[in-house]
């Protein structure tokens, strides 16, 4: 099967993500330790954002407003208002925080797009999203650039037939394998999964290892040989 377009996740796939909302996390537990202890702070800010991404999406502004929501919860509605300022300035620090390329991105990308259409598909804030993508030197070496609300099996079958020659002969790889994976297989495309050293929570799911347009890398670096090989 001949590969004409290659879909790429953003977050954790071309620059760092999760570790920069993990350390948010840990500061946000600290703000709260008077109040109440680490776990319980996790806890329910974990639950506030699943539950308010069907109106916040993703990305660093929906995660500000949980905390904000979250310190709320927890104080019965009396936040100090120096935790409310610590949190709105956490998240003014995420958003302006500097965006380097993985190692070995540059090169793997540099090397795909001689011979393939590259996509950017991504979930997020689109004026943040795209701020990360100029910072990183990476934009002129994709033809396209989606930031959609979700990924999905429609959203694959849709950005592929938009920017090339369907879902069949695509390829999606990213880190997540809720997002960048399972929906892409359904959409009839290929799939590889390259870790990230931490995964949000909500988008772990088991890997399909016996698919057979599936495949588990151990850096994007693997990712052009591997495409090669598939034709």
């Amino acid at each position: 099967m001949r590969i004409t377009t290659v879909g790429l996740d953003a977050d954790d796939t071309l620059w760092h993500n999760e570790t920069l909302f993990r350390l948010t996390h840990d500061r946000f537990c600290d703000l709260l330790a008077d109040i109440t202890d680490s776990e319980t702070t996790k806890a329910k800010l974990s639950e506030v954002e699943r539950r308010n991404l069907r109106l916040y999406g993703y990305g660093v502004k929906g995660f500000t407003l949980s905390m904000i929501e979250t310190a709320m919860e927890l104080t019965h509605g009396e936040a100090p208002a120096s935790v409310i300022r610590e949190i709105l300035a956490a998240g003014r620090e995420m958003l302006s925080e500097p965006v380097e390329p993985l190692p070995g991105v540059d090169q793997a990308l540099a090397e795909l797009a001689k011979t393939y259409r590259l996509v950017l598909i991504t979930k997020g804030d689109l004026l943040h999203q795209e701020q990360k993508l100029a910072a990183s030197g990476l934009g002129d070496l994709f033809a396209a650039v989606e930031i959609v609300s979700e990924k999905d099996t429609e959203t694959y079958r849709r950005v592929f037939a938009r920017h090339g020659t369907g879902a069949e002969q695509a390829l999606m790889c990213g880190n997540s394998p809720r997002s960048d994976i399972l929906p892409a297989l359904e959409a009839g495309a290929w799939a590889a999964h390259v870790p990230y050293v931490l995964t949000w929570a909500h988008e772990l799911v088991d890997l399909p290892m016996d698919h057979p347009r599936f495949c588990e890398l151990r850096s994007i670096s693997d990712l052009p040989a591997w495409i090669a090989g598939l034709g």
